[in-house]
């Protein structure tokens, strides 16, 4: 038998058997097991530990797979604008009443127009910054330990919808005469304002839970709005009282920006779902979420004291940064008045915009984006600087803060340089919007990716906490310097 007779019958005998084999496997069944095996792709998915119903594609597109493995860029920075345009929409309301003090105060309820002294002329302020926070305080709170069902597009479109009604509701106040009817111009404010922050909270509440799912920059970028909208009012503010012929007309337009703003921020949300860079993020920590749920076998309620324990720190630092910021701003900064005869700005109204407003909200801004080139100090040494922050308040008290009508300063004036209160004004501004904003990022990142969503939920819960806790302390200011004289 030749070399080649003999490879030929080996191959023959060869291809038997294994022909023997595949027939005994499929009667075994054992055939299509391997047919049922995943599908084998390239390494790129496989390195991945993807499940077998993922492996398989079972319930997921081609696109929702790929977006799950590949992180698509953010083009243009078309999400980081759409957040900045939220940042700026969910403290609108707020801003927007507080830059309007004088036209509430001086105009609508104005002894010159109805006649004799409202009695809540002298604490507006204090009231309308009170109405607006606790609901905003409650909804926060209330909508991380007991989450509001439903999608989240419909909390988000009729959160804004009521803020686009109310403020309708507010330019038509605007419109008419309601000097004869004063209380009940003040009592359907007043609860316009509550309305407007119930709405506000969960809307605040739900962006910044969005933006913890993203790289940190993005709760950056909600921050970095929030100071954009107080510089945004002021500017509208000024602009609108100094082209418009009378306050009637200052008012209408002022609060109409309002309105367009809110309604680019309704537009702008459902892009979000379409940018394949929010849809990574988004599935990415559904993911995550289903990953728990199915290891632990149990109901899907996130571990509040774990995530508080967690990030207790960073919510000490968002809360006590708020909180000094507002116990001086605005009660005290917008009724600080000239006090050198020779300063260049005399005139009430515009010293207050330009040195309080516009000041406080323009070196905020600044101090945001100083974020996006260094970040200083760590998470552990953070609350040193936050805490050094009092000094503020003793600082503002000693300027030269008229209390409102009808009240006596008993506590002396030290600091009558303009220059050294613009000075100071600005370097309060500048770290509230810088130490805001990195106690802001930290927190997410102190737990797991999977519980970001929900720190980043206690973060804003933090800050409007410290928001309302300066708020409330500003009430002691009026007493305080009209019954301590050193």
């Amino acid at each position: 038998m030749t070399y080649r007779e003999r490879d030929l019958l080996y191959s023959e005998k060869l291809g038997g058997t294994i022909q023997q084999k595949l027939v005994a496997g499929d009667e075994s069944g054992e055939t299509t097991r391997l047919q049922n095996k995943p599908v084998k792709l390239q390494p790129s998915w496989e390195e991945n530990n993807l499940s077998d119903a993922e492996l398989n594609f079972k319930n997921l597109t081609m696109d929702e797979a790929s977006l799950q493995i590949f992180t698509p860029p953010d083009k243009y920075s078309f999400v980081y604008i759409i957040f900045l345009i939220h940042g700026i929409a969910t403290l609108l309301p707020w801003n927007m009443f507080i830059n309007a003090i004088a036209y509430f105060v001086d105009h609508k309820l104005g002894k010159e127009n109805i006649g004799f002294d409202f009695p809540y002329v002298g604490n507006f302020m204090q009231i309308l910054t009170f109405c607006s926070q606790v609901p905003n305080v409650i909804f926060n709170w209330f909508n991380i330990f007991v989450p509001l069902k439903g999608d989240l597009t419909l909390r988000i479109m009729w959160s804004i919808a009521i803020n686009i009604m109310l403020f309708i509701i507010t330019v038509a106040l605007a419109m008419v005469n309601t000097s004869q009817w004063p209380y009940e111009f003040f009592y359907i404010t007043m609860l316009s304002v509550v309305i407007l922050n119930m709405a506000n909270g969960v809307y605040q509440n739900t962006v910044y839970g969005m933006a913890a799912k993203l790289p940190p920059k993005y709760t950056g970028a909600v921050i970095l709005g929030n100071n954009i909208c107080g510089t945004f009012t002021t500017v509208v503010c000024i602009a609108s009282n100094y082209i418009s012929t009378s306050k009637k007309m200052a008012a209408i337009w002022y609060f109409i920006t309002a309105l367009f703003v809110l309604l680019v921020g309704f537009d702008t949300y459902f892009a979000l779902p379409l940018n394949r860079y929010y849809r990574h993020y988004d599935l990415k920590e559904k993911k995550q979420r289903e990953q728990r749920k199915t290891v632990e076998n149990t109901i899907e309620r996130p571990p509040y004291l774990y995530i508080l324990k967690k990030a207790w720190p960073q919510m000490y630092n968002v809360f006590m940064t708020f909180f000094v910021t507002l116990s001086v701003f605005p009660s005290i900064h917008a009724n600080v008045e000239v006090s050198d005869s020779n300063f260049f700005i005399q005139e009430k109204f515009l010293y207050t915009q330009v040195l309080c407003f516009l000041t406080f909200n323009v070196f905020a801004m600044i101090g945001n984006i100083l974020t996006t080139v260094c970040i200083w100090p760590s998470k552990k040494y953070l609350w040193i600087p936050t805490t050094l922050r009092l000094l503020y308040i003793p600082f503002y008290l000693y300027c030269n803060y008229q209390p409102p009508k009808g009240i006596t300063r008993v506590l002396p004036v030290f600091i009558t340089n303009d220059y050294v209160y613009w000075a100071v004004a600005a370097t309060m501004a500048l770290t509230s919007g810088y130490f805001s904003s990195v106690a802001m990022m930290y927190t997410p990142s102190t737990v797991e990716g999977q519980y970001a969503s929900v720190a980043g939920m206690f973060a804003g819960a933090s800050l409007i906490s410290g928001i309302f806790g300066g708020i409330l302390i500003s009430f002691l200011w009026p007493w305080f310097i009209t019954h301590v004289g050193w």
